[in-house]
């Protein structure tokens, strides 16, 4: 079977580097999907706006295809392997990612077509989409299910400090999803070096940071 995109993800975030880990983590963190030419037509979304939700089925475009069987979780600290198919590694032997984002709003733009906006995406700007598919509550909700290892390890989030200099490039919301993807703490988790300089693009800006303890201090942004 041969797939191809239907569209591609436009979003502030533009490197791999900082994209919060799944999806939902950052909910204010808006992006967009635009439509390739042969589906910028209203009639390929019809019926759309009564949902609130979207499954998104994507590619890890900046990532090359892993044979390996095993992988390290960020969320057990990067030490430990547990099987491939038993993680949301983004190292995977196809390659493709499945995400659940909120509908923000629909538009429809003179040149391309229907724009969806959605919000707590975790894809990079300009990943390709291979297929989009309504969100069903009575099929997809499962708040009794078991979550694995993700249940027995907790996720502790760092104090976030930004610079008043550096609020001021951003509009409110922009700064609210920048501060809540750093208190995730984008570094590997096998780093813990405090005078280690960081740097992650964001909104046009290369956001850079260091780490000490539980706080990231925002050092500038160029």
């Amino acid at each position: 079977m041969e797939i191809r995109p239907i569209a591609y993800f436009r979003s502030p975030m533009t490197s791999k580097f900082g994209i919060p880990r799944q999806s939902g983590l950052v909910s204010e963190l808006t992006g967009s999907i635009v439509f390739e030419p042969r589906y910028r037509k209203m009639e390929a979304i019809r019926g759309l706006e009564d949902f609130d939700y979207l499954w998104l089925i994507w590619e890890f475009s900046a990532n090359a295809p892993s044979e390996s069987l095993t992988v390290r979780p960020p969320r057990l600290g990067g030490n430990k392997r547990m099987g491939v198919f038993a993680t949301r590694s983004p190292f995977r032997p196809n390659n493709l990612g499945l995400s659940c984002v909120s509908i923000d709003r629909i538009e429809e733009d003179q040149k391309l077509g229907p724009v969806i906006y959605v919000k707590g995406a975790d894809l990079m700007d300009g990943t390709p989409i291979y297929d989009i598919k309504p969100y069903v509550t009575y099929a997809d909700s499962h708040p009794e299910a078991r979550s694995g290892f993700v249940d027995e390890s907790n996720w502790q989030e760092l104090e976030v400090v930004i610079p008043e200099a550096v609020s001021k490039l951003f509009a409110a919301d922009e700064i609210t999803s920048l501060r809540k993807i750093l208190s995730l703490d984008p570094r590997p988790h096998y780093q813990e070096d405090p005078e280690r300089l960081y740097g992650m693009p964001y909104g046009g800006y290369d956001v850079r940071f260091k780490v000490v303890g539980k706080v990231l201090t925002v050092v500038d942004c160029i």
